[in-house]
């Protein structure tokens, strides 16, 4: 019986006051009994949370009533057992780490496609403008190798901050395409998708959502394998089951 609720969540937004942030938020999660991580940062929050359905409900319920959290979109997915050891609360200098200080997702996100839409444009093998449609996985090259999107491009990198010099050494096969980067959640392909659309790339979207409200919403059609998750289900098939129980 798959009893404990796995939540994953991001939203970039400007945060003060971190260190009493972590004391409310480290408070809340731990009366709801919840083991997982949170980063904090000045763009914003990132989680990976598990615990029972009622803690979750009430963990969000609170986070929620904060104006700044209101709209947090969170993906969903159920394991027998609870994949984390601890509950860690962490200050960060980015929530997920680019070392381009001047992409600032909250002044602006580029243009995102639904998982729905992407399903559509996949099986039709283009986009709604008739534009071939390649998918950009903005990944490291060993969640990669768990399992991607047929035909996705992979850079090979081995950490998200090497993924602008990518962009540029590369960008010759994205001209003319419209290109879709996608990650396990949406925090790097929304970076990713703003850096390429700075860089002067055209017709970039970032998969909302990612992966796994990718996997969510459509069952998977189009990814091969299974997607590499940081807890201790190791990954997720696309019917969100764990690999590892």
């Amino acid at each position: 019986m798959t009893s404990v609720v796995n939540i994953a969540a991001y939203k970039f937004v400007s945060l003060d006051s971190l260190p009493d942030l972590r004391a409310r938020l480290l408070a809340l999660a731990g009366a709801a009994a919840l083991k997982g991580t949170i980063l904090l940062a000045e763009e914003g929050i990132n989680l990976f949370l598990a615990g029972s359905a009622e803690g979750i409900d009430h963990f969000l319920q609170t986070l929620r009533a904060d104006a700044r959290f209101a709209d947090l979109e969170v993906k969903f997915s159920h394991s027998v057992d609870v994949p984390f050891r601890k509950l860690l609360v962490k200050i960060k200098r980015e929530i997920i780490r680019m070392d381009h200080p001047a992409i600032r997702p909250e002044a602006g996100r580029a243009p995102g496609v639904d998982a729905q839409t992407l399903a559509r444009w996949l099986a039709q093998g283009m986009d709604d403008a008739g534009r071939p449609v390649v998918m950009l996985d903005t990944r490291n090259a060993f969640e990669v190798d768990e399992g991607t999107f047929k035909n996705a491009i992979d850079w090979r990198i081995d950490r998200f901050t090497q993924f602008p010099a990518a962009v540029q050494a590369h960008r010759a096969e994205l001209e003319g395409k419209t290109v879709v980067s996608f990650c396990t959640g949406g925090i790097r392909c929304e970076k990713a998708a703003i850096y390429m659309n700075e860089a002067g790339i055209q017709n970039v979207y970032q998969l909302d959502g990612g992966i796994l409200k990718y996997f969510e919403e459509t069952g998977g059609p189009g990814y091969e394998g299974k997607c590499f998750v940081f807890d201790e289900r190791h990954s997720l098939d696309p019917g969100l089951a764990p690999s590892k129980a």
